[in-house]
């Protein structure tokens, strides 16, 4: 869900990554990985967009990957052979704090090849780059601070002076799931509120989702991964139940689980 979510806002607010990892508020449009390869990718965690002259290369993680440094070098290349006279931006943005060596690591090097990357750890990132604009709000939580409820606070305080709803509804929903990644889902509850985050599409995505998934897994177990979801984003339960038909009481165990089993 988190790579999704940083997969939305990095293709919708474009320009606010562009002014943030390219110096410049240009506008950037998708590049399809099967633009590049007749061969398919592993492409979950991968954001490409271009400019005329520039091709912006994400790849958002939660966890260290011992796979980055390789996949980095291969889509240099076939950046390179689709377009050889664009410069290309690289970058690993970490989401969640880590102390593993790999999300150190910027380079690819074997005998006589050596290709470098740049990467980012939020949490060693000023909170201040990311209360600048609407589309980089939602990581503003997992920056640098020692007081994150503080930080999550001013992103609420932000997203209600937000005026275009649809834009609003987007960001708040995407803030307090990427909050996840620091606070519990009570404290996000109570700073944004849910009724915002119902009209976005990222809320309309997960029910979509749980009703595909409904058709092959049965409708019962469905509406529990609806449940599990909606939970996960802070929605209060008495909304749960309404949306998805289920007890008070069936959403308290679904809840005991995920506290149980959190999410990697």
């Amino acid at each position: 869900m988190f790579d999704n979510i940083c997969k939305f806002l990095a293709e919708n607010f474009s320009t606010d990554f562009a002014s943030w990892l390219l110096g410049e508020p240009i506008t950037l449009t998708e590049l399809s990985p099967s633009e590049l390869s007749l061969e398919p990718i592993r492409a979950d965690a991968l954001i490409l967009l271009q400019s005329d002259q520039t091709v912006l290369h994400l790849e958002f993680q939660t966890q260290a990957n011992t796979d980055i440094p390789f996949r980095m070098i291969d889509y240099r290349l076939r950046v390179y052979r689709r377009f050889p006279h664009k410069r290309m931006r690289q970058v690993v943005i970490y989401l969640r704090q880590n102390n593993s060596d790999l999300v150190l690591q910027n380079t690819f090097s074997i005998p006589g090849t050596r290709h470098e990357f740049e990467v980012i750890r939020l949490w060693e990132q000023s909170t201040d780059v990311f209360l600048r604009t609407p589309g980089l709000l939602p990581f503003a939580v997992l920056s640098r601070t020692t007081d994150p409820v503080s930080v999550l606070n001013q992103v609420a305080t932000t997203i209600e002076e937000i005026t275009e709803s649809r834009i609003q509804s987007n960001i708040a929903a995407s803030a307090a799931i990427l909050a996840g990644l620091v606070l519990k889902k009570e404290v996000i509850r109570r700073i944004l509120r849910a009724e915002i985050m119902r009209e976005s599409v990222i809320y309309q995505d997960i029910l979509e989702k749980g009703k595909a998934e409904g058709k092959a897994e049965g409708k019962a177990e469905a509406l529990l991964q609806v449940a599990r979801n909606l939970l996960q984003t802070g929605m209060p339960l008495e909304q749960i139940v309404m949306v998805t038909g289920l007890s008070a009481e069936q959403l308290g165990l679904l809840q005991q689980d995920g506290e149980t089993n959190p999410p990697q």
